[in-house]
């Protein structure tokens, strides 16, 4: 067996990642979410839209190259069960590219759906991880920090959710899902860099009575960054990208949540925030990774269970 390499891939900022709380801050721990607790079962069947999806010929002409391929090219697949410390370890380094996962981490669920926007299902094989009950070959011999997500790859194992869909994006096949135009590359930055802040924000308001000042201009936030470009399209950069994958499986979490605890529905006097979870709803490859919402508010009054 190749001696194992870690790879960090992109820009040297360091995003965090399941394995500590999410917006892992050690001064927000009471406001965070371990990636564990949001793990009911060794295996979680992702939730999927009962709505068909159709693309008609005016809007895929209207459509660009990477919007087209989330929409269109993701195939279903059997999702294998999640890998416990029964379990053996896969043939590490074979040639084999694998993507370590949770299902119900949302940092794992930005790379599994970049994979599947690109359409690698048969390139990258998804090996989940049961965190509550996670093997010891997993730290020992793939991902010495002990989380996920994790790409092994070319005999080498990269981490961190924005590295690993900028990798993945750009060491792969596939649809390109991110800018080539220097003003949305720019923005684009602007908003990876915006992520961490976000989330905490969000999560300030979890343990609080109502919904604090903070968590709305959060929201606020994405608003009026979905309008920046919106004479391109109702994604963040116009057009569908990488940027709209970062933020996904979070929004996708907060809003049935903040709905259902707080009665807050953060699409209220945001109809670009409405169009554009309208628009994510619609695309295949983000549909196959999505959770059940009633049971993420279900996983999250459990861990938030004050101030209701």
């Amino acid at each position: 067996m190749d001696a194992l390499k870690v790879v960090s891939y992109g820009s040297a900022t360091s995003y965090p990642d399941i394995s500590r709380p999410i917006f892992g801050d050690k001064n927000l721990a009471k406001h965070s979410i371990p990636c564990n607790s949001l793990i009911k079962n060794k295996f979680s069947i992702p939730f999927r839209s009962s709505r068909p999806f159709h693309l008609n010929t005016r809007r895929r002409n209207s459509m660009s190259a990477s919007t087209m391929a989330a929409s269109i090219t993701s195939v279903e697949e059997a999702l294998p069960p999640a890998l416990d410390s029964s379990s053996d370890p896969p043939a590490i380094f074979d040639g084999t590219t694998r993507l370590y996962i949770s299902y119900t981490c949302p940092y794992a669920q930005r790379v599994w759906i970049t994979r599947n926007c690109k359409g690698l299902q048969d390139k990258i094989k998804l090996v989940p991880i049961d965190l509550q009950n996670r093997p010891a070959w997993y730290k020992e011999k793939v991902y010495s920090a002990n989380k996920v997500p994790s790409l092994e790859h070319n005999n080498e194992i990269r981490g961190e959710s924005l590295d690993l869909i900028k990798y993945i994006d750009s060491h792969f096949e596939g649809p390109s899902l991110f800018p080539s135009d220097p003003a949305k590359k720019e923005f684009a930055d602007e908003l990876f860099s915006y992520t961490d802040s976000f989330g905490r924000a969000v999560i300030s308001s979890f343990k609080e009575e109502g919904v604090n000042e903070e968590t709305v201009a959060a929201f606020d936030y994405l608003e009026t960054a979905l309008s920046k470009f919106s004479d391109d399209g109702p994604f963040f950069l116009g057009q569908f990208s990488l940027v709209d994958i970062a933020y996904a499986p979070f929004i996708e979490r907060f809003k049935p949540f903040l709905l259902d605890v707080k009665n807050y529905d953060i699409t209220s006097g945001r109809p670009k925030l409405a169009a554009w979870i309208e628009e994510m709803n619609q695309i295949e490859a983000y549909q196959q990774t999505r959770q059940d919402p009633m049971e993420l508010v279900e996983i999250y009054k459990k861990r938030f269970p004050a101030k209701f």
